[in-house]
């Protein structure tokens, strides 16, 4: 049996890239971006083809997100966040409710979309990781551009 495997591809030279950013938890959130758009620059993305906006928490992402899918001006996008336990119940919405907003968009758009919303149990957690977490939204997001153009060409073969 022969197997073709499509490479991964993190070529973003050319790309259009749409990041949203919750100013929710905003230090958190501009680590996350920081980590993001280093990525996307190191990976070929140019500065003039990134558009990136702010919303007030992480409900609000999903309907920005659809705005610029709609828009057909990016070839991916990128939800940045945090979201951190408190004492209430509200965590679980704010964490389900804009994942399933995020993902929704995603995939009735057809638009890829790099989820970095962090839910994290406290300040700590979440400051660990969102450098990180940012660069690896925007590998995802460049890779699952790459890997939509490869199966349309290919037809997944």
């Amino acid at each position: 049996m022969t197997i073709r495997e499509l490479e991964v591809n993190l070529a973003g030279k050319g790309l259009r890239i749409g990041v949203v950013q919750s100013r929710f938890n905003e230090d958190i959130g501009d680590g996350l971006r920081s980590g993001c758009l280093t990525e996307l620059e190191r990976l070929g993305v140019a500065d003039t083809d990134i558009r990136f906006a702010t919303v007030p928490g992480a409900l609000e992402l999903p309907l920005a997100l659809q705005a610029m899918a709609q828009s057909g001006r990016f070839d991916a996008l990128v939800a940045l966040g945090a979201v951190i336990r408190g004492e209430t119940y509200h965590f679980e919405i704010v964490s389900n409710e804009s994942a399933r907003g995020i993902t929704d968009v995603q995939l009735n758009s057809g638009v890829p979309i790099a989820n970095a919303v962090l839910t994290t149990e406290n300040d700590d957690q979440a400051l660990v990781r969102m450098v990180q977490k940012g660069a690896e939204a925007a590998q995802a997001a460049i890779e699952m551009v790459n890997l939509l153009k490869a199966l349309k060409v290919t037809g997944g073969k």
